[in-house]
């Protein structure tokens, strides 16, 4: 189980920590799932401008006002409890020789617009083949 702190950021690369759990695995598919009806996870591009371009669109697909029929919390709120409909909270990734087949480029983040809980579990899970 990792601890993610996402006050500073709302998206968290998680790809460090997952391949440093798939390192002890060997083949197989590791899972990682936020337990959680505000987040999600994207495998992504980080660093070049898409992780903030996937918030931007977010942002747009998603607008905090009082549209939502779910309407505690901040202002908004019930546009977090939409997002995981959009970003899965979960991902599954093939593993060979504990090492997660990314592509080049891709990096697995947790995706969190909800400023009002920021401290986030993301379980790993591995299921050998």
């Amino acid at each position: 189980m990792l601890d993610v702190d996402t006050s500073r950021r709302r998206t968290v690369d998680l790809t460090s920590a997952v391949r440093e759990f798939c390192a002890a695995q060997g083949d197989g598919l590791c899972n990682v799932f936020v337990p959680h009806a505000t987040a999600g996870l994207a495998v992504i591009e980080t660093g070049a401008g898409s992780d903030d371009d996937l918030l931007d669109t977010l942002e747009r697909l998603l607008p905090r006002d009082d549209r939502y029929r779910h309407a505690h919390g901040s202002p908004g709120h019930g546009a977090d409890h939409v997002l995981p409909g959009l970003v899965s909270p979960s991902v599954t990734v093939p593993v060979a020789d504990g090492q997660p087949l990314l592509g080049t480029w891709q990096s697995i983040v947790l995706v969190d617009l909800n400023s009002d809980n920021p401290r986030r579990s993301v379980r790993l899970s591995f299921v050998s083949g």
